[in-house]
């Protein structure tokens, strides 16, 4: 059974800003440590990338997949995995919240379940280092451009 990973941080910028940068999944490797590589495989009417592929180096997971994207403004974004090797399942969310002083607070869900069994501690304990690392590889990226 998958476990959701749950946790949020604040950025000084506006929601727009954030998800620029989210948006931006061929940058991914310069500030989401662990993320080796990203290609846009598909962009939708938006601009935004509806499909990706990665390929990931994080602690135990080390795998190429694939993601599609569902972009709500500058709101949320979900993702599901559509392609993968380790992974069995992958759902993730970014929601912003525009907090009315120039900074945004970002919210990132996730919930991953592999094809190889691993011990629990071990697999939450990778999840969290992964939502951690992105948020904070996030949070530098946009307020030191």
């Amino acid at each position: 059974m998958a476990d959701q990973t749950h946790a949020d941080i604040v950025i000084d910028a506006p929601p727009a800003e954030v998800m620029d940068v989210i948006a931006d999944l061929a940058k991914y490797p310069e500030w989401s440590d662990g993320v080796k590589s990203a290609e846009v495989l598909k962009t939708g009417a938006d601009g935004r990338p509806s499909d990706a592929r990665l390929r990931v180096e994080a602690g135990p997971i080390r795998d190429t997949y694939e993601l599609a994207y569902e972009w709500n403004g500058d709101e949320s974004v979900t993702w599901q995995l559509t392609k993968s090797g380790v992974l069995k399942s992958q759902d993730g969310t970014y929601t912003l919240e525009d907090n009315g002083d120039g900074t945004t607070t970002v919210i990132y869900d996730l919930t991953i379940e592999l094809n190889v069994p691993m011990i629990g501690m071990l697999k939450k304990r990778a999840e969290k280092s992964v939502v951690e690392t992105a948020l904070n590889g996030l949070k530098k990226r946009v307020e030191n451009g």
